[in-house]
């Protein structure tokens, strides 16, 4: 891949976009502004979002497949990335690098990645360059050249990727052992850059299998967000990817699901890399597909309330009360298709241990377990959810992440525009019960990261 900061988006790693939106976006047959987001589905399949945005002459260009690392065949780890890899190659139409240099020669950037669930290709440019990047985006859906020689250099590229990100990197090695640990049968538990004998494994007609399967505009969602119009981006959208024959209807996506979960596990690494020790308490939770009517906005409110922020219980009592803790928090990892993940975390200071601060950690889940929240925590939890994704909204590279994220994890339009209402419907009682159901130790993933030698206590 052209880009050296492209490639893997892990759950916690590359951005958290929880399927919610400003108050302010409206969709298009229901406000009659220039800048209401409108959608609208191609002949062939392909959906279309566009975010009009008329602050700056620029457009965003970002084209999602709905593929990640969980529509893997078993024993097919990494492929969806290693793909992700091999789209920044040639084509029959235009040769290697071309698409690159017609970006870097308007001064415009790209990037890719690739997730549990989807991949997403990009580029920023002037507005009278969209068609140009379509055109090569639609170019490469389907005349992408697989030879043999792209395939070896790119798969050393990969590996050396893995070596670099995961296996020279303590945190990632046991993050990959607890995602592993928390998801006992669900392909999340699977790395997304996939595990090194599977990658050395993958063969020509594996990537040729899975690119015709994949890319086709029955399975993406173009996403144009900029100083557009809704009207002149469809044009464009029919000219270059409306050419492209609508692919076979992918079956729905069946993934092997968690069992009920009846232990509570523990997963240690000692590293001599490793300075200062820190600790995180995993569990799984539904998605926003999978979750019942309000639940998962329950649970990502009981999220900001516990650690997410300098005003979050847990960073005002282990941080600033107590002084056990450097750091405290917790965070939600957003779009997803089947689960997300709810996690804890600490790190000690000074003279404190890991057990303290881990003591002090569940504590504060006991507590609001017991006791519940109040409503002044929950109205400003509720309202600096929708204030973040205001200031979201600023920049469109995000703002068009939220929308295909959320596309491609099943999610409409609607459920991006619907988010003051479905947070107004959550109550106290809610984030209680969300964090009694779902709390509890004895289904939790604990992490341990250590220095050499040193015991958690």
């Amino acid at each position: 891949m052209k880009n050296p900061i492209a490639g893997v988006a892990r759950h916690a790693a590359f951005a958290v976009i929880v399927a919610v939106a400003a108050p302010s976006i409206a969709i298009a047959q229901e406000a009659k502004d220039d800048t209401a987001v409108s959608s609208f589905t191609l002949e062939n399949g392909l959906e279309v979002v566009v975010i009009p945005d008329h602050r700056a002459p620029v457009a965003t260009h970002m084209l999602w497949y709905k593929v990640g690392s969980a529509d893997e065949d078993p024993g097919k780890s990494g492929i969806a990335h290693f793909f992700e890899h091999l789209m920044f190659k040639g084509t029959s139409t235009y040769p290697s690098g071309e698409f690159s240099d017609a970006i870097a020669a308007v001064g415009g950037n790209e990037n890719a990645f690739t997730s549990y669930d989807f991949t997403a290709y990009y580029q920023q440019v002037a507005p009278s360059e969209l068609p140009e990047m379509m055109q090569f985006e639609a170019d490469r859906m389907r005349n992408l050249v697989l030879s043999e020689e792209n395939i070896e250099t790119e798969r050393k590229v990969v590996l050396e990727e893995r070596h670099q990100r995961v296996d020279n990197v303590p945190s990632s090695i046991l993050s990959e052992e607890l995602n592993a640990t928390l998801y006992q049968n669900h392909p999340y538990g699977i790395p997304v850059i996939g595990w090194q004998q599977e990658i050395e494994g993958l063969t020509h007609d594996d990537l040729k299998s899975f690119y015709d399967r994949f890319y086709t505009p029955n399975n993406a969602v173009l996403v144009v967000a900029g100083d557009v119009d809704p009207e002149n981006v469809r044009e464009m959208a029919e000219e270059t990817y409306g050419k492209i024959a609508r692919g076979p209807d992918l079956a729905p996506r069946a993934r092997p699901m968690e069992p009920v979960q009846k232990t509570a596990r523990e997963v240690s690494l000692r590293d001599p890399r490793v300075s200062v020790p820190n600790l995180s308490i995993n569990w799984f939770v539904p998605s926003y597909r999978t979750a019942e009517k309000g639940e998962f906005e329950a649970v990502a409110i009981l999220s900001e309330i516990l650690g997410e922020g300098l005003r979050s219980r847990l960073y005002q009592e282990l941080v600033v009360k107590q002084g056990v803790a450097a750091s405290a928090g917790s965070y939600l990892q957003g779009s997803a298709y089947d689960y997300s993940a709810l996690v804890l975390y600490g790190q000690p200071r000074g003279d404190a241990d890991l057990a303290t601060v881990e003591k002090a950690i569940i504590a504060q889940i006991e507590k609001i377990k017991n006791e519940g929240v109040t409503q002044e925590e929950l109205d400003t939890a509720r309202t600096k959810i929708q204030r973040d994704q205001i200031f979201l909204r600023d920049s469109q590279v995000r703002s068009a992440n939220l929308f295909g994220a959320v596309l491609t994890t099943g999610g409409t339009v609607e459920d991006v525009t619907s988010l003051p209402e479905r947070l107004d419907a959550v109550t106290v009682e809610d984030v209680k019960a969300a964090a009694e159901r779902y709390l509890d130790l004895d289904r939790a993933v604990k992490g341990y990261l250590l220095p050499e030698g040193e015991e958690r206590s």
